[in-house]
Formats: structure tokens, C-alpha cells, sequence
């Protein structure tokens, strides 16, 4: 693993609280490689024998229905993990995972975690209380995509996939509109609704690129979102 990707395995939140020797430890067993839009990880009911830290692109989430009929559950990002929880219950996976950009992902198999386990047994507490972080977090998602108006939403995704720095921007979304709204819980025509209204701080959009007059007003009715 380069040193690149140990940095990035440090910014994600499940591993925020490990030593360095922990970070090597995993790092020798951890498996990066690129993936092509399009690819599938995983499947829904294989048995959940690994997990995956995005270092970047995104990847979508969902569950089949009966009737065969997709239903997303979550858009991943870079610098997150995914599906850890079922690989520490030794089961299967709830949802089928799919690039929905290329991407580079990190793999650690159950195997490997475990014998890092062996050799370093502080891995597991720093795990536990980044865990614990993690859910506090995943509580204020939940409590946003329901009391948040939609163009607040819009704005804070906005600025997540925005680069960084002041004044103007212009950007393409990551992926399609459609996968957007179903990301942060809203009907299609609500999200054209949420960045018709955008259009007041200065955000113009056309197809999949972004125009943003100054970053500081998007972020503004961003941050206003958070606080309501």
C-alpha cells in the first residue's frame, strides 16, 4: 500500500483511532485496485466475507426487489467504508454494490482482518470507537434527510463534490441526476425543483455540469441547513 493510500486509509472515520503500527498492519493485507464503471463488488445474499474502503470514485448500493425492481440504499463516496457491519456478523450481504464511476477500492478480507486482530488486538478498540462516532453521525444524516428542505440538501451535496478553495466553480456531477435524488432521499422533480431554486446563490446547471458564481454563498445555504 502506498503512502498515499495509507494517508487516505487514516482520513476514513473507522480507522481514525488506529496507531501507526495498526495502519502497516492492515495496509499488508489490504488488496487496492481500480475498478471500471460498471462493476459489480458484490451481490445481495453472498456470503459477506470482506469489506472495502473507497479511496475514490462512488459506489451505489441497493437491494432487489421481487419483482426485480432496484432499490437504492446508499450512495457511497471516497474516503468511506462499506459493508463491514455484515462481514463482523458472519453473514451474508443485505444489498448488491455497483461502481457507478471508476473507482479505486480497497478490499480487506475477513481473513486478513482477523489475523491483524491477532497481531494487534488495540485494532479492535480503535474500531469501536470510531464505530461509535460513525453511528452519531449516521443519527444527524437521518435526522437531516427528514427535517432539512430539499435545496439545503442539494447545496450540501453540492459542496461535497465541489473542489475546494473560494470564488467561482464549475464541475460535473459525479453521476446522473436520477441517482442524485434517490441519494439524498427526494423524487427527480423535486431535485430539479431544489437546484431551480439554487439558481438564487448563484448555482447554474446544464446537463451534468455544475456552475458555481462563488463557492461562498452555496456554502452558506449549505451550512444554513445544518443549523435549521
Amino acid at each position: 500500500m502506498s503512502a498515499e493510500d495509507a494517508a487516505a486509509l487514516r482520513a476514513i472515520p473507522l480507522f481514525a483511532k488506529l496507531t501507526d503500527r495498526a495502519v502497516s498492519l492492515l495496509g499488508g493485507v489490504a488488496i487496492v485496485r481500480p475498478v471500471s464503471r460498471g462493476t459489480t463488488l458484490f451481490l445481495q445474499d453472498e456470503t459477506a466475507d470482506r469489506f472495502f474502503v473507497l479511496l475514490d470514485g462512488w459506489v451505489k448500493l441497493y437491494r432487489l426487489t421481487r419483482d426485480g425492481t432496484e432499490a437504492v440504499v446508499h450512495v457511497i463516496g471516497p474516503a468511506e467504508s462499506f459493508a463491514e457491519a455484515a462481514m463482523f456478523a458472519d453473514g451474508k450481504f443485505p444489498v448488491c454494490a455497483e461502481a457507478v464511476t471508476d473507482a479505486r477500492v480497497m478490499t480487506l478480507t475477513a481473513d486478513g482482518f482477523a489475523r491483524c486482530l491477532r497481531e494487534d488486538d488495540r485494532i479492535a478498540f480503535g474500531m469501536l470507537g470510531s464505530l461509535s462516532v460513525r453511528l452519531r453521525h449516521l443519527v444527524t444524516q437521518i435526522e437531516q434527510l427528514q427535517v432539512q428542505p430539499a435545496p439545503q440538501r442539494v447545496a450540501a451535496f453540492l459542496m461535497r463534490v465541489c473542489p475546494p478553495g473560494d470564488g467561482p466553480a464549475q464541475f460535473l456531477l459525479p453521476f446522473d441526476k436520477a441517482l442524485i435524488a434517490r441519494r439524498l432521499g427526494m423524487q427527480p422533480e423535486t431535485l430539479s425543483r431544489a437546484l431551480a431554486k439554487l439558481r438564487a446563490v448563484g448555482v447554474e446547471t446544464q446537463g451534468l455540469t455544475v456552475n458555481v458564481a462563488e463557492r461562498a454563498a452555496l456554502r452558506a445555504m449549505a451550512e444554513a441547513g445544518e443549523e435549521e
